[in-house]
Formats: structure tokens, C-alpha cells, sequence
């Protein structure tokens, strides 16, 4: 059985996702306060992390730079009315896997829940994938363009990787935002856009080709 730990200071909140998600047949564990999230989360006894960012002692963000400087790799669906386009990329800056916001549908947290432990089980990829000079290190995280290393976040690591894998194959940003994102993001968001402009500051403007009024294309 599949065990996730919420964290959330609101006990109406978490009550309901925890009831839920027992009923979905999920075993669960709730954390109302940062440290105690951070905490539980270091204990690998969790599938899945539900974290709110307005948690007191030590807010979501926190948590989540704790655990990822850890090493750790829990998957982590953050929950939160803050759902500017600066804080939701911060969240995936941060390393977070999903982004929903409040109010939300419990209908549709429980199916990312569901998507997300689908991918944490699919089977290993190739541990590398190259394209004309670039190379990325699945297994690393770690990309390279020609002799030079190149730092990536992990959201512009698995747009990259998106890329690779589908090169000289014009890319929707829908198709971008579901397969990298996991889910349907708001369309009217331009998260997409942002994210290209920080590979191409990286990795070269000519490697992605804009296709007006399509997507984006990963060029030789």
C-alpha cells in the first residue's frame, strides 16, 4: 500500500485529503508544521509528499530545498492558494513535481497522485541521451554541451530531456506542458515560454526553434 504524507496546517484541509486518499486506498500521515513535514519526509516511509506552502515554523519552500539538498527524490505535489506565475515556478525551481492550486477538487489531486506514482514506477530510461553536441545524464541529472557542463534546474532538465527525446519533432505547449508537467496547466499560462527562454540562455538560441502558431522544435 502506497503511503503519502500530507502536510498542511489546516486541519479541515488536511482532514478531507486524508480521508480521501484512505478511502482511494492510500495509507497517510499528516504534518501540520514544517519541521515535522521535513522530518517525516527524511524517513523514506512516504511515496508521496502533499505539501502546503504556508506551513508554520518552516514554510514549503523550506521543506522542499531541505529534502532536495538531501538528495532526497520523494516526488512532491504542492498544494497552495499562492498560484502566481513567480510562485509556481519557484516551486518548480525548487524541485517540485506538481503544482495544484486552492480551492482545488479532490477528484484531481487524487489523479495526480495517481499520474505521479504511475512515472515514479515506469521503468528505467536510457542513462544517456544525445543530440549533435548536447548530452544529458539521465541518471546524474547533469547536461553537457560539447566540453562544457551546463547547470540545470530540475523543471529545464525535463523540458531538455522532453526535447531530446522527441528532437526535430515539433513539440504543442500543450503537449509540452502535460508531458513535463505532468497535467494540463492553465492555458492561458506562459510558463511554457519561459522555461524555452531559459534553455536557450543555456543551452544555445539556435538548439530550439520557435514554429509560429505550433510550438517548439529541438534542431540538429
Amino acid at each position: 500500500m502506497a503511503s503519502i504524507l500530507i502536510a498542511d496546517d489546516e486541519p479541515r484541509i488536511s482532514g478531507f485529503i486524508d480521508k480521501g486518499l484512505r478511502a482511494a486506498g492510500f495509507a497517510t500521515r499528516v504534518a501540520a508544521t514544517g519541521p515535522d513535514a521535513l522530518r517525516l519526509a527524511l524517513t523514506d516511509e512516504f511515496d508521496l509528499m502533499v505539501l502546503d506552502i504556508n506551513l508554520p515554523g518552516l514554510d514549503g519552500f523550506h521543506v522542499l530545498a531541505e529534502l532536495r539538498g538531501s538528495g532526497s527524490r520523494l516526488p512532491v505535489i504542492m498544494l497552495t492558494a499562492r498560484v502566481e506565475l513567480h510562485d509556481t515556478i519557484a516551486g518548480f525551481e525548487g524541485g517540485a513535481d506538481d503544482y495544484l492550486g486552492k480551492p482545488f477538487r479532490f477528484d484531481e489531486l487524487l489523479a495526480r497522485i495517481r499520474v505521479r506514482m504511475r512515472t515514479e514506477a515506469a521503468p528505467a530510461a536510457a542513462p544517456e541521451l544525445v543530440h549533435g553536441d548536447l548530452r544529458l545524464d539521465i541518471r546524474t541529472r547533469r547536461a553537457r554541451v560539447g566540453d562544457h557542463d551546463v547547470e540545470l534546474s530540475a523543471r529545464e532538465f525535463a523540458l531538455a530531456e522532453t526535447l531530446i527525446r522527441n528532437a526535430d519533432q515539433v513539440l504543442s505547449r500543450e503537449q509540452l506542458l502535460s508531458r513535463v508537467w505532468g497535467y494540463d496547466f492553465d492555458p492561458g499560462s506562459n510558463v511554457v515560454d519561459v522555461y524555452i527562454g531559459y534553455l536557450r540562455q543555456k543551452l544555445g538560441a539556435e538548439r530550439i526553434e520557435t514554429v509560429r502558431g505550433v510550438g517548439y522544435r529541438l534542431t540538429s
